[in-house]
Protein backbone atom coordinates (compact mmCIF):
# COMPACT_ATOMS: atom_id res chain seq x y z
CA UNK A 1 0.00 0.00 0.00
CA UNK A 2 1.43 3.66 -0.73
CA UNK A 3 2.71 5.27 2.26
CA UNK A 4 0.23 8.20 1.92
CA UNK A 5 -2.67 5.98 2.15
CA UNK A 6 -1.47 4.42 5.05
CA UNK A 7 -0.59 7.43 6.75
CA UNK A 8 -4.30 8.55 5.82
CA UNK A 9 -5.62 5.62 6.98
CA UNK A 10 -6.94 5.45 10.78
CA UNK A 11 -5.92 3.60 13.18
CA UNK A 12 -6.58 0.51 14.65
CA UNK A 13 -8.16 1.74 18.24
CA UNK A 14 -10.46 4.05 15.98
CA UNK A 15 -12.07 1.60 13.88
CA UNK A 16 -12.59 -0.72 17.25
CA UNK A 17 -14.40 1.72 19.24
CA UNK A 18 -16.19 3.38 15.69
CA UNK A 19 -17.18 -0.64 15.03
CA UNK A 20 -18.39 -1.34 18.79
CA UNK A 21 -20.57 1.82 18.84
CA UNK A 22 -22.27 0.75 16.05
CA UNK A 23 -22.27 -3.12 16.56
CA UNK A 24 -24.16 -1.89 20.31
CA UNK A 25 -26.25 0.45 19.01
CA UNK A 26 -27.26 -1.79 15.83
CA UNK A 27 -28.00 -4.39 18.55
CA UNK A 28 -30.02 -2.32 20.65
CA UNK A 29 -32.06 -0.96 16.92
CA UNK A 30 -32.79 -4.72 16.57
CA UNK A 31 -33.73 -5.17 19.81
CA UNK A 32 -36.16 -2.32 20.72
CA UNK A 33 -37.83 -2.83 16.86
CA UNK A 34 -38.46 -6.67 18.48
CA UNK A 35 -39.71 -4.77 21.64
CA UNK A 36 -42.01 -2.29 19.85
CA UNK A 37 -43.49 -4.29 16.85
CA UNK A 38 -43.89 -8.22 19.00
CA UNK A 39 -42.95 -7.50 22.83
CA UNK A 40 -44.79 -4.80 23.92
CA UNK A 41 -48.16 -5.38 22.13
CA UNK A 42 -47.95 -8.89 24.16
CA UNK A 43 -48.41 -7.78 27.03
CA UNK A 44 -52.18 -7.78 26.94
CA UNK A 45 -52.11 -11.40 25.91
CA UNK A 46 -50.21 -12.52 29.06
CA UNK A 47 -53.50 -12.23 31.20
CA UNK A 48 -54.38 -10.65 34.45
CA UNK A 49 -53.44 -13.36 36.42
CA UNK A 50 -50.26 -13.62 37.27
CA UNK A 51 -49.05 -10.67 35.08
CA UNK A 52 -47.04 -8.79 38.25
CA UNK A 53 -44.91 -12.04 38.19
CA UNK A 54 -44.21 -11.78 34.43
CA UNK A 55 -43.65 -7.88 34.38
CA UNK A 56 -41.13 -8.01 37.08
CA UNK A 57 -39.01 -10.84 35.78
CA UNK A 58 -39.29 -9.23 32.41
CA UNK A 59 -37.76 -6.09 33.64
CA UNK A 60 -35.22 -8.59 35.73
CA UNK A 61 -34.38 -10.65 32.96
CA UNK A 62 -34.07 -7.56 30.01
CA UNK A 63 -31.80 -5.52 32.31
CA UNK A 64 -29.04 -8.82 31.46
CA UNK A 65 -29.56 -8.28 27.30
CA UNK A 66 -29.68 -4.44 27.10
CA UNK A 67 -27.32 -3.92 30.01
CA UNK A 68 -23.72 -4.85 28.06
CA UNK A 69 -24.89 -3.00 24.84
CA UNK A 70 -26.11 0.06 26.19
CA UNK A 71 -22.95 0.55 28.45
CA UNK A 72 -21.29 0.04 25.12
CA UNK A 73 -22.83 2.19 23.61
CA UNK A 74 -22.59 4.52 26.06
CA UNK A 75 -19.14 4.63 27.09
CA UNK A 76 -18.31 4.42 22.94
CA UNK A 77 -21.01 7.62 21.93
CA UNK A 78 -19.34 9.69 24.78
CA UNK A 79 -15.70 8.61 23.76
CA UNK A 80 -16.19 10.02 20.40
CA UNK A 81 -18.79 13.21 21.18
CA UNK A 82 -14.98 14.43 23.05
CA UNK A 83 -12.69 12.90 20.88
CA UNK A 84 -13.95 12.79 17.17
CA UNK A 85 -11.85 10.82 15.21
CA UNK A 86 -10.64 12.24 11.79
CA UNK A 87 -13.28 12.37 9.22
CA UNK A 88 -16.21 13.00 11.64
CA UNK A 89 -17.65 15.98 12.89
CA UNK A 90 -17.61 16.54 16.05
CA UNK A 91 -20.92 17.76 15.68
CA UNK A 92 -22.26 14.67 14.09
CA UNK A 93 -20.74 12.88 17.31
CA UNK A 94 -22.55 15.02 19.27
CA UNK A 95 -25.45 15.02 17.58
CA UNK A 96 -25.63 11.28 18.02
CA UNK A 97 -24.87 11.95 21.92
CA UNK A 98 -27.83 13.92 22.30
CA UNK A 99 -30.09 11.28 20.73
CA UNK A 100 -28.48 9.34 22.98
CA UNK A 101 -29.71 11.46 26.11
CA UNK A 102 -33.47 11.63 24.19
CA UNK A 103 -33.56 7.83 24.58
CA UNK A 104 -32.09 7.33 27.82
CA UNK A 105 -34.35 10.14 29.22
CA UNK A 106 -37.35 8.36 27.70
CA UNK A 107 -36.37 5.47 28.84
CA UNK A 108 -35.98 6.39 32.43
CA UNK A 109 -38.74 9.11 32.34
CA UNK A 110 -41.67 7.28 30.61
CA UNK A 111 -40.88 3.40 29.92
CA UNK A 112 -39.26 2.85 33.83
CA UNK A 113 -42.69 4.85 35.81
CA UNK A 114 -45.07 2.24 33.10
CA UNK A 115 -42.81 -0.59 34.01
CA UNK A 116 -43.09 -0.08 37.60
CA UNK A 117 -46.83 0.43 37.11
CA UNK A 118 -47.22 -2.69 35.05
CA UNK A 119 -44.98 -4.87 37.60
CA UNK A 120 -48.04 -4.36 40.47
CA UNK A 121 -50.58 -6.34 37.73
CA UNK A 122 -51.49 -5.51 34.29
CA UNK A 123 -53.23 -1.83 33.43
CA UNK A 124 -54.59 -1.63 29.84
CA UNK A 125 -53.64 2.14 29.60
CA UNK A 126 -50.26 1.85 31.32
CA UNK A 127 -49.74 -0.73 28.40
CA UNK A 128 -51.34 1.17 26.09
CA UNK A 129 -49.03 4.40 26.99
CA UNK A 130 -45.71 1.75 26.99
CA UNK A 131 -46.21 1.16 23.58
CA UNK A 132 -46.94 4.67 22.16
CA UNK A 133 -44.06 6.19 24.32
CA UNK A 134 -41.80 3.97 23.43
CA UNK A 135 -41.83 5.12 19.45
CA UNK A 136 -39.44 7.80 20.96
CA UNK A 137 -36.93 5.07 22.12
CA UNK A 138 -37.55 3.15 18.66
CA UNK A 139 -37.08 6.16 16.38
CA UNK A 140 -34.25 7.19 18.25
CA UNK A 141 -32.54 4.15 18.27
CA UNK A 142 -33.12 4.13 14.41
CA UNK A 143 -31.24 7.30 13.86
CA UNK A 144 -28.82 6.62 16.39
CA UNK A 145 -27.89 3.18 14.28
CA UNK A 146 -27.94 6.06 11.19
CA UNK A 147 -25.56 7.97 12.44
CA UNK A 148 -23.37 5.41 14.05
CA UNK A 149 -22.54 4.34 10.54
CA UNK A 150 -22.42 7.71 9.06
CA UNK A 151 -19.95 8.11 11.47
CA UNK A 152 -17.43 4.65 10.69
CA UNK A 153 -17.71 5.17 7.19
CA UNK A 154 -16.32 9.03 7.41
CA UNK A 155 -13.52 7.75 9.26
CA UNK A 156 -12.53 4.81 7.43
CA UNK A 157 -13.31 7.04 3.77
CA UNK A 158 -11.55 9.83 4.37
Amino acid sequence: MHPALLAAAPDRGTIIVLTVHLLATAAMVGLIWFVQIVHYPLFAAVGRPGFDHYAQRHQHLTSFVVGPFMAAEGATAVWLAIDPPAGVSRWLALAALAVLGVVLGSTVLQQVPRHAVLANGYDEERARSLVTTNWIRTVGWTTRGVLAAVMLVAAVSR
